[in-house]
């Protein structure tokens, strides 16, 4: 069974850091790319930012040189370390897994940024 798991969101001041993680199981993790998407309350979902099983990464240009995504294929892992948070970055953090036609989602966690 596939199982994408998310955690670490909550809520932090503008400025401040969370890292997002995200447990992995039920399928072959290393040979897929991974990606964090959110969605805003009244926007669509959007993609954060992503990396391919090589450890090839790419993001959002919003958040380009504050948010990082990493793997860690030993333990099933994917993160999202975001820092200089804005509150603009308030949404619903979901992690994707994608092989070709496979899609695979998570349930989503929360990060809401205010002061």
């Amino acid at each position: 069974q596939v199982q994408l798991v998310e955690s670490g969101g909550g809520l932090v001041q503008p400025g401040e850091s969370l890292r997002l993680s995200c447990a992995a199981s039920g399928f072959s993790f290393s040979i897929y790319n991974m990606g964090w998407y959110r969605q805003a309350q009244g926007k669509q979902r959007e993609l954060v930012a992503a990396i391919t099983k090589s450890g090839v990464t790419n993001a959002a240009d919003s958040v380009k040189g504050r948010f990082f995504v990493s793997r860690d294929n030993a333990m099933n892992m994917v993160y999202l370390q975001m820092n200089s948070l804005k509150p603009e970055d308030t949404a619903v953090y979901y992690c994707n897994a994608n092989l070709g036609p496979r899609n695979f989602w998570g349930k989503g966690t929360l990060v809401t940024v205010s002061s």
